[in-house]
């Protein structure tokens, strides 16, 4: 994470809490403490008014305040404040033809508001600090007097919550004065959890903190009484499954012939979260990551193979069915077995509920849609399930699917992109091909974002009214961060031009200045993503595919 981290600055570490009262034996030979210090974490100074994330960011690191203070602030700060672009609203029909008919012929063109914020109130808020790039408040005080706020001095940790979970963030946090941190990655974090101490602080935390939040958000438990939520998370029991993260060496293997991703990852080597035919004693939900549903393809052979019959995302539950039966069939009844396994794509984090807390506390307030529902019910084939979930397709809240035995190859729907983004496309029709359907190389606006983590002025955000991922240009540094987390290649470094067709150049480095672009769903747009309406084939569509059900409606099967 960073080459500077040297012996003396690992040992000064270790002398400030809580490393100092971590037990060394308590990490395994090939991990040891010392190496998660220097590999996993990095030494930052920051500067007063300095923002060291804002609210909706995508968390990938937990910071511990070493020296100085900074303040969490918990009410909202306005877009502009924080150097993004205002919502610009859909486009009418006459601004449409204005851009079209005046603007430059020219290959990435942008006006010179679009490149920086020079010309902001305050000057320019992207500075240079030890060397990185960090965005600055202006009139921190006069901003945050009005603002409830909370202020975090040494040994202090925060962000942890965020980064262990891959959530937003949930409040902007600013440094008050000159602070020391220590950034420490998510995997770092996990590996710190070998001390039972820090481990079970994190839990504590945790679980009086945010369990009850995340629990109020999935389905069955949005109508429960308060108290009943609380013993709900008091006896929830937190587990975690797998040991690499689901976007290790996918760009790789997405480059592969389309039979070896789904070869390279047999079903059979990922971890059993549930296995099929035991009695449930729990209700599984997903906290974090992707599962996948399977059954034996001939239930009276334990060796036969495995077929997938549906992936779950976070939120979504396991075992829903059996526990229910189980809690109400007749007495002196046969308990109803698992119908099906779940086993866990990367790192899956869940949270159990034991099966009689669910049957007290939760079952008399179940809706009558969920107590009916069945579980992992869908007519897509095993073969194109595995496919979606080896090319972590299941990730996509707005995939671009193209039935190719429609499709002209026209290109009309190129086009329409490039016109809606003054002359330039953005998206190519490239992608993996699964029988007569193509999954096209375009932002998925994923659910989970690892594009977003690392952002070093947060240009690359989630806008909370729509789910679409965007691009803030102006203060967009071309870092290329985003582009090289980005495990489906969706995003694409540019570099801009002037009217006159002339290369911006940064002011400091007299470099050409780069910018990161990919779709934006054509937000300003009140018809959609032009791609979709331009084409006269139906053959392009936009889907969900984070539950496999729309792959049904949509005849999206194999043939």
């Amino acid at each position: 994470m960073d080459a500077l981290m040297n012996d003396a600055d690992v040992r000064w570490l270790r002398s400030r809490e809580p490393f100092a009262a971590m037990n060394a034996k308590a990490f395994p030979r090939n991990v040891p403490l010392e190496g998660i210090l220097r590999f996993d974490c990095k030494l930052r100074r920051s500067e007063p008014g300095e923002i060291i994330y804002r609210q909706g960011d995508y968390g990938g690191s937990a910071f511990l305040v070493l020296a100085g203070s900074v303040r969490v602030v918990m009410d909202p700060l306005p877009d502009q404040q924080l150097g993004r672009q205002v919502p610009e609203g859909q486009h009418r029909w006459f601004q449409r033809i204005y851009r079209r008919l005046f603007r430059p012929a020219i290959e990435e063109y942008r006006p010179p508001s679009q490149i920086s914020l020079l010309d902001t109130p305050g000057g320019n808020p992207i500075r240079r600090v030890d060397g990185r790039t960090a965005i600055f408040l202006q009139d921190f005080d006069a901003i945050l007097r009005d603002k409830r706020t909370v202020s975090l001095g040494p040994s202090e940790l925060f962000g942890e919550i965020s980064a262990m979970c891959r959530l937003p963030r949930t409040a902007n946090v600013i440094a008050e004065n000159e602070a020391t941190l220590i950034e420490i990655r998510w995997q770092g974090l996990q590996m710190l959890r070998c001390d039972q101490r820090f481990a079970a602080d994190l839990d504590l935390h945790y679980r009086t903190t945010w369990l009850p939040l995340h629990l109020k958000s999935i389905s069955p438990f949005r109508n429960l009484p308060d108290d009943n939520l609380t013993r709900l998370a008091d006896a929830s029991v937190l587990r975690s499954f797998g040991h690499h993260p689901w976007d290790d060496d996918l760009k790789r293997t997405r480059r592969l012939p389309v039979a070896e991703p789904i070869n390279s990852e047999p079903i059979n080597s990922e971890p059993i979260i549930a296995e099929a035919g035991r009695t449930p004693t729990e209700l599984i939900f997903i906290r974090n990551g992707f599962a996948r549903v399977t059954r034996q393809a001939d239930p009276g052979h334990r060796d036969s193979s495995m077929l997938t019959t549906s992936y779950l995302g976070k939120g979504d539950g396991f075992g829903l069915e059996e526990v229910i039966g189980n809690a109400t069939r007749q007495h002196g009844s046969a308990p109803i077995p698992l119908q099906h396994s779940l086993r866990a794509v990367g790192i899956t984090d869940t949270i159990g509920i034991p099966a009689e807390v669910f049957a007290a506390e939760v079952l008399p307030w179940l809706p009558p849609q969920d107590a009916s529902q069945r579980d992992h019910a869908t007519s897509v084939s095993s073969e194109r399930l595995d496919f979606i979930i080896a090319n972590r397709l299941n990730n996509g809240t707005d995939a671009m699917v193209i039935d190719l035995d429609r499709c002209t190859q026209c290109n009309d729907c190129l086009k329409a992109c490039a016109e809606a983004h003054d002359g330039n496309a953005r998206f190519e029709i490239i992608g993996p091909v699964h029988a007569n359907h193509q999954f096209v190389q375009a932002c998925m606006h994923c659910a989970d974002p690892v594009c977003m983590m690392g952002c070093p002025t947060g240009a690359i955000a989630r806008d909370p009214a729509t789910g679409s991922i965007r691009i803030h240009e102006p203060i967009c540094v071309g870092c290329g961060v985003c582009a090289e987390g980005c495990p489906y290649d969706s995003i694409r470094m540019v570099t801009p031009r002037d009217r006159n067709g002339h290369v911006y150049q940064d002011a400091e480095t007299a470099k050409p200045v780069q910018k990161a672009t990919k779709c934006d769903r054509c937000h300003s747009r009140p018809s959609g993503p032009a791609c979709v309406s331009a084409c006269g084939q139906d053959a392009l569509v936009r889907i969900d595919l984070t539950d496999p059900s729309p792959l049904d409606s949509l005849g999206l099967l194999s043939r």
